[in-house]
């Protein structure tokens, strides 16, 4: 899937990242209903460079927690846009982007936050599949918040070192 150009509207910009095509497309429909531009990717080599190269703003990243490459691939400084799961592409966008706000996706969260070390509620998260009207709700939540810094992402511990059931408060 190649990066869409956003749709006309007023409303924020939101940019919906999964690599299953209908879901961005579902995600998609619902934000341009409530008002919002989308951009979407398939990746997150894809979305980093969307982050780096679109020219507006990007107020919103929505990205599926688990995203496999399609091919192997290292972050390096030869490779600024690696494939990478989606924490860490909210981390990487956020340090192009300061003022982005952030939503992960998954349809399995307890098993995907606590293998990626992920403590609940460090980011607005949401479980697949998803009504309309709380995807929306949650948005519009989440964009009234203060966007979340890189170094509150780099404070959660490295995966692995949290137990199982250490992360749920």
């Amino acid at each position: 899937m190649s990066p869409s150009p956003p749709s006309a509207s007023a409303g924020p910009t939101v940019l919906v990242v999964d690599d299953d095509a209908t879901v961005v497309a579902y995600c998609q429909k619902i934000l341009q209903e409530a008002g919002c531009s989308t951009l979407s990717a398939s990746g997150s080599s894809e979305a980093l460079k969307i982050c780096k190269q679109h020219g507006g703003t990007i107020d919103l990243l929505i990205t599926d927690l688990v995203l496999p490459p399609p091919e192997f691939s290292f972050a390096s400084s030869e490779n600024e846009f690696p494939h990478v799961h989606g924490y860490e592409l909210a981390l990487r966008a956020l340090r192009m982007r300061k003022d982005l706000h952030v939503i992960l996706m998954s349809g399995n969260p307890d098993t995907d936050l606590a293998g990626y070390g992920i403590q609940n509620d460090t980011l607005p998260f949401l479980s697949k599949p998803f009504d309309p009207s709380a995807f929306v709700s949650l948005v519009k939540q989440t964009l009234q918040t203060s966007p979340p810094t890189p170094e509150l992402l780099l404070k959660q511990p490295s995966p692995g070192t949290t137990g199982a059931d250490e992360w749920f408060d």
